[in-house]
């Protein structure tokens, strides 16, 4: 396909963009990077760098008709001006992980679903690097994969794939694909159609072949419908219960992880030794564990890499314990679900900080979570009005703040040793903070300065 474009359009000016814009030009591509605000100066000073032309704000009028192909940034609307530009001359739109994979030589797993994608990502990443492959992590995690793959020579990527980036993938084909679980997110991007947003990440698996491995969640009921409805697949398939006793992929014997690939049937480990508890990072692990084996990775190496595995930054991350309180730092849950999977792995008794922008959330999922866990709430947002309705009469103790220093207070002065602090938004981050990485910094500055 990348045979016939010479002159790419990069729309947004992001880790992405630069990363695909900065890949056309190694390859003798013409390339204008658009940005609908202004350039950061990292990123200009990169573009000028590989001698890239920019234009920021009123860039259509330098939009000519030769252009062959717009690779966008994953949050780029169907409905931006460059997009309908680009649909009205029947031009391909196309996203930056499908652009770079033009250019790729390498084996590449890839790991969607709504909740656990970072988790699990660096996890497989983590156990190839253990067994010796030459891997990275890419996608909506540390470098680009385009930025990647014109500066580096790897042999296998990890990509973490969002529903946005997927919606624009047409010839990209992933050798192992993981499908953690599908829940309700981002539906405003999908007319609120959940059908919609599910066969986005389902997405995954187009292209895939006989010698490819589909690894899924066989307890998430949207997921084992859409299996069931499949006639027939060219790939294989690896499902993994914590529920259910199967024959292939893994599953759980009485607390032993049971992984079978190729009728290679083995025991990994026990799950308490794994170093991430609760359920989903169970399930997470799992996964992880039968992307190894996949790849023949010895069960060994599978063992003590999810036995030492430390999980990412603002995700469920223990910042410190003082006089016997935990404080827990999840601001990456901006998500009823992810927030579901935090108060699920809470075994004390929990002051739980919540609150921010609400993307719409149902929080009945999480009454009987709170009930059993949670015996106070601090609510960390500038409307916490939908919160207050939902638990303000479940839990002992219901307070509100207007930063993370004050919620921190609070927290501290009503928990007693033993207890966990965990910061768990289950909403975005934009009203009090910059970004959710800011909300967890600010959580994190606070609890040290107790």
């Amino acid at each position: 396909m990348i045979k016939n474009f010479q002159n790419i359009v990069v729309l947004g000016a992001g880790k992405s963009g630069i990363g695909a814009a900065v890949l056309a030009k190694k390859n003798n591509l013409n390339v204008l990077v658009c940005d609908d605000s202004n350039i950061s100066k990292e990123s200009t000073n990169t573009l000028r760098e590989y001698g890239v032309e920019y234009c920021q704000l009123d860039y259509m009028s330098f939009i000519s008709t030769i252009q062959d192909v717009l690779v966008v940034s994953p949050g780029v609307e169907n409905d931006h001006q460059l997009v309908k530009y680009f649909l009205k001359s029947s031009k391909p739109i196309i996203s930056e992980i499908e652009f770079a994979s033009y250019f790729c030589n390498a084996k590449k797993i890839c790991v969607t679903g709504t909740n656990g994608k970072t988790t699990t990502t660096l996890m497989v990443t983590s156990l190839l690097e253990n067994a010796g492959y030459n891997v990275k992590a890419v996608g909506n995690i540390g470098q680009s994969y385009a930025m990647s793959v014109a500066l580096e020579n790897m042999d296998y990527y990890v990509i973490e794939l969002s529903s946005f980036q997927l919606d624009r993938m047409y010839d990209f084909k992933s050798d192992i694909s993981i499908i953690l679980n599908i829940s309700p997110d981002h539906l405003d991007r999908y007319q609120h159609d959940f059908t919609k947003y599910s066969q986005s990440k389902f997405r995954i698996c187009q292209n895939m072949s006989k010698s490819d491995f589909l690894i899924y969640n066989h307890d998430d009921k949207v997921i084992s419908e859409w299996i069931i409805s499949q006639d027939k697949v060219s790939y294989q398939l690896a499902p993994v219960s914590i529920n259910e006793k199967l024959l292939k992929g893994s599953w759980l014997e009485k607390e032993q992880i049971k992984i079978s690939i190729n009728n290679k049937k083995q025991t990994i480990m026990s799950i308490h030794q794994l170093a991430q508890q609760g359920k989903h990072n169970l399930f997470n692990s799992m996964a992880a564990g039968v992307a190894a084996r996949v790849l023949d990775i010895r069960k060994e190496i599978i063992r003590d890499s999810l036995s030492d595995f430390q999980n990412i930054e603002h995700r469920l991350e223990d910042v410190a314990k003082i006089h016997g309180i935990n404080f827990i730092n999840d601001s990456k849950a901006t998500n009823v679900n992810s927030t579901w999977y935090a108060l699920e792995s809470m075994q004390q008794p929990t002051i739980w900080i919540v609150g921010g922008v609400d993307k719409g959330n149902d929080y009945s999922v999480l009454e009987g979570l709170v009930k059993q866990k949670v015996l106070g709430i601090v609510c960390l947002g500038k409307d916490n009005s939908k919160i207050k309705e939902a638990f303000g009469t479940i839990v002992d103790s219901f307070y509100e703040a207007e930063s993370a220093d004050q919620a921190v207070q609070i927290s501290y002065r009503i928990a007693k040793k033993g207890f966990n602090v965990l910061l768990s938004p289950a909403c975005s981050s934009f009203d009090l903070f910059k970004s959710y990485e800011d909300r967890g910094h600010q959580f994190k500055n606070a609890v040290r300065t107790l």
